[in-house]
C-alpha cells in the first residue's frame, strides 16, 4: 500500500513481472537493432553509440516500456524491416509487413510511407508489396479512424510530441525534416517519420489523434537529427562551432530531464491538483484508470476501444464475461 492506494501488480509481483518482461525484452531488442540501423546511416562508431543512447532516453521509449504501450512491439518491426530493406531480404520485408498489419491498427501509415519512397525511387517490387497492403488495409477498414470538425486539438499534438522527444530534440527533429525536405536526399526513414508526422499534423485538426498510432513512426528518426547536427557541425572551424556545441548540450539536458520526468511520472501526478489537464495525461489514461478499478476492487471492465482494452489486461483488468 502506498498513500492509501493498492498500486497495480502489489499483489501480483510474480505475474505481472512475467507480462512485463516481455515488453523489456523488445525494448532491448529495439535499442540492439537501432544500433545496427546507425552502423548503416553514421559513418563513426561513436556517433552510433550516441544515437542509441538518445534513442534509449526518448521519453516516449521510456514511456512504451513503463506503461505497456503497443509502440514498443511496433518499433522493432518497423527496425528490422528498415534493416531488412538496406539487406534485399524481400521474404523479410513481406514477413514483417504481415506481421505489423495484425499488430499494429494503424500500420496503414507505414505502408503509404514506404509506397511513396518506392515510387519515386522506382523501387518496383517495394511498389506492389507496399500498395498491395495499403489496398488491403482500405479493404479490410483497418487504419486510422477519420473523423470530427475542426477542433483545438492541433496544439496539443505538439505538447505531446515535445512529451515523446523532449522539447528541445523535438523542435531539432521539426527542423531536420524540413531540412532533409528541402535540400537533402530523402531516405526510407525520413518517409517513414514524414509521412506519420504529417499525417498526424493533419488529423489532429479535426479530431484526437492516438500517438500511439504515429509514436512508433517517428521516434526511429534520431539518426536523421544526429546525421543532420553532424553536417552543420563538422563543416565548421573549430572556432566558429562554440554555439552548436551549446545548442547540443541544451537540448541533451532537456532530453536527460524529460526522461527523469518520465520515469518519476507518478509523484508528479499526485502532486498536480487536477493532472487530466497536463497535456501528457491522454499517454497515461490506460494506467490511471487500471488503478482506479483496482482501488475499487474490481477486475474486469468492458470498453469499447480495443487499444485501452488490450492496456487493461496488461494490468490485469480482464473483460468482463456477460
Amino acid at each position: 500500500m502506498r498513500g492509501g492506494q493498492r498500486l497495480i501488480g502489489e499483489d501480483s509481483v510474480g505475474p505481472f513481472f512475467g507480462i512485463r518482461i516481455y515488453f523489456l525484452l523488445c525494448g532491448l531488442l529495439s535499442i540492439l537493432l537501432y544500433y545496427l540501423l546507425a552502423k548503416i546511416s553514421l559513418q563513426r562508431e561513436d556517433d552510433r553509440f550516441l544515437a542509441t543512447a538518445i534513442f534509449m532516453l526518448l521519453p516516449g521509449m521510456i514511456t512504451a516500456l513503463v506503461l505497456a504501450n503497443i509502440s514498443i512491439l511496433v518499433i522493432p518491426i518497423v527496425l528490422m524491416f528498415v534493416l531488412a530493406y538496406h539487406s534485399a531480404w524481400v521474404w523479410l520485408q513481406i514477413f514483417l509487413m504481415i506481421a505489423l498489419y495484425f499488430l499494429h491498427d494503424a500500420s496503414i501509415i507505414f505502408y503509404i510511407a514506404i509506397f511513396l519512397y518506392a515510387l519515386m525511387h522506382k523501387e518496383k517490387i517495394l511498389i506492389v508489396l507496399s500498395g498491395l497492403f495499403v489496398l488491403f488495409c482500405v479493404v479490410t477498414l483497418q487504419g486510422v479512424e477519420i473523423g470530427g470538425r475542426p477542433s483545438g486539438h492541433f496544439a496539443d499534438l505538439f505538447g505531446v510530441y515535445a512529451a515523446l522527444f523532449s522539447p528541445l530534440i523535438f523542435i531539432y527533429f521539426f527542423y531536420t525534416l524540413y531540412r532533409i525536405f528541402l535540400r537533402e536526399e530523402k531516405n526510407i526513414l525520413w518517409y517513414i517519420s514524414f509521412v506519420a508526422l504529417l499525417a498526424s499534423l493533419i488529423l489532429s485538426i479535426r479530431q484526437r489523434i492516438f500517438i500511439t498510432d504515429f509514436a512508433p513512426y517517428v521516434v526511429i528518426s534520431v539518426v536523421l537529427m544526429l546525421d543532420t547536427y553532424n553536417k552543420s557541425l563538422r563543416i565548421r572551424l573549430p572556432e566558429f562551432r562554440k554555439w552548436y556545441r551549446l545548442g547540443f548540450f541544451a537540448a541533451m539536458t532537456t532530453l536527460v530531464l524529460s526522461s527523469f520526468v518520465i520515469l518519476f511520472h507518478e509523484i508528479i501526478f499526485q502532486v498536480m491538483v487536477h493532472p487530466q489537464k497536463h497535456f501528457a495525461y491522454k499517454l497515461y489514461e490506460p494506467y490511471w484508470l487500471a488503478v482506479k478499478l483496482q482501488n475499487e476492487g474490481k477486475e474486469c471492465h468492458n470498453i469499447k476501444d480495443d487499444r485501452i482494452a488490450i492496456q487493461l489486461r496488461f494490468y490485469g483488468i480482464k473483460h468482463c464475461v456477460d
